[in-house]
């Protein structure tokens, strides 16, 4: 995986800025919409970001898997919240029908 990796850097690439863009999406954003210009901006600092993850990527450090497990980490928190809240609503249900 690694070598392909390697072997088409605008795959990986695409694959660390959709990665790093969920992550910032889903942990970092606040609650408010920044201006326009301002995402723009922060964007193109992302975009940059990943080209320097890029080289690091090419010379066979694992950068990709590495936020693959970031990423399914942060989708097993959500799961997690998810049967958390789905639980709590139904022993308040069992509460009130009590």
């Amino acid at each position: 995986m690694q070598a392909w990796f390697a072997s088409n850097p605008i795959v990986a690439y695409i694959v660390i800025f959709v990665l790093i863009t969920y992550v910032y999406n889903k942990v970092f954003r606040v609650r408010q919409k920044l201006p326009l210009v301002k995402e723009i901006f922060l964007y193109l600092l992302m975009a940059m970001g990943t080209f320097m993850l890029l080289i690091f990527q090419i010379d066979k450090l694992p950068i990709i898997q590495c936020l693959l497990v970031a990423v399914g980490l942060m989708l097993l928190v959500r799961v997690r919240y998810f049967i958390e809240g789905r639980q709590k609503k139904k022993a308040e249900a069992a509460a009130r029908n009590s």
